[in-house]
């Protein structure tokens, strides 16, 4: 079983990640889904590969803007024209879907046995985050919907993906290289594709740069070390905390009410991360995929 530290660190991410929701609508303009996405992964790719001072092979330079463009410019794209879209908790539930398909890909890509409590968490962790919801006030949009489920499967291959392309890097390192390459996907298309970046105020400057350094260039240093290190079936499991941290805080900031359904719905999604992590049976502890830089 893995360290009690590594999880709890794992679970960083997805909780940060939560605040995104609140961030993007409270203080981003609308109609800007590629260029938020792009000024909140290049900056924050640029910083770290100041930081690390190391850059690819060039063998290795097709797979790392594979993984960018699954992990950041498909996925980040998506998850805000949910965002914007769909209610945050709505859009957060939609994303829930992406555990069962990191077991399933993680099956077949990286020969990963299923097994039957990683999938038993995931479903009840599903149905909690569904009850979370559940309130009068959630509206449904189709298209929101189908954003959400394609970012959903696009960060389940991209986590899949890292742990099978493993690289000899510090995951500080891998996290630089993979949010430039989305960035660097990303800047053309919202050039291309919105007219242009979204205009900078000291509100809109507050929100990207809550999304660019605590909302990606940390979390996502800590998901890649999580998927190396706990396995991508865990960590993606601790992605429950990402709708209920969203929930949470629009009952603590925006003043939303909780029904019982929702309570319910947040002592199932605990009891599902306690599933998924502490009855893990005791086994040696995989091999780690990084090393330092």
């Amino acid at each position: 079983m893995p360290r009690l530290s590594d999880i709890a660190l794992t679970a960083l991410a997805p909780a940060i990640w939560g605040c995104s929701y609140l961030a993007i609508t409270l203080s981003l303009p609308p109609g800007h889904a590629l260029g938020i996405a792009a000024l909140r992964a290049l900056p924050a790719g640029l910083l770290l590969l100041m930081l690390v001072r190391r850059l690819p092979r060039v063998d290795w330079v097709v797979k790392l803007f594979v993984l960018g463009g699954l992990n950041f410019t498909i996925f980040w794209s998506l998850l805000n024209i949910a965002a914007y879209r769909l209610p945050g908790g709505v859009a957060a539930t939609v994303g829930a879907i992406q555990p069962l398909l990191v077991i399933g890909l993680a099956h077949f890509a990286l020969a990963s046995t299923i097994q039957l409590r990683h999938v038993l968490a995931g479903l009840a962790g599903l149905a909690g985050v569904a009850l979370l919801v559940m309130t009068g006030e959630a509206r449904l949009d189709a298209f929101g919907l189908m954003a959400g489920l394609g970012g959903a499967a696009a960060m389940a291959a991209g986590s899949v993906l890292t742990r099978r392309w493993h690289f000899p890097v510090s995951p500080l390192t891998l996290t630089a290289w993979q949010l430039t390459a989305g960035g660097l996907l990303l800047l053309p298309l919202a050039l291309l594709t919105e007219g242009g970046l979204p205009p900078i105020t000291p509100t809109s400057l507050t929100g990207l740069a809550w999304l660019a350094i605590p909302g990606a260039a940390m979390t996502y240093w800590v998901w890649f070390r999580g998927l190396a290190v706990i396995g991508p079936a865990r960590a993606t499991l601790l992605g429950f905390l990402s709708p209920m941290t969203a929930v949470c805080l629009g009952w603590i900031v925006l003043g939303q009410t909780l029904s019982a359904l929702q309570i319910a719905g947040v002592l199932i999604v605990l009891a599902s991360l306690w599933l998924s992590q502490a009855s893990a049976p005791q086994s040696a502890k995989p091999a780690s995929l990084v090393t330092k830089s």
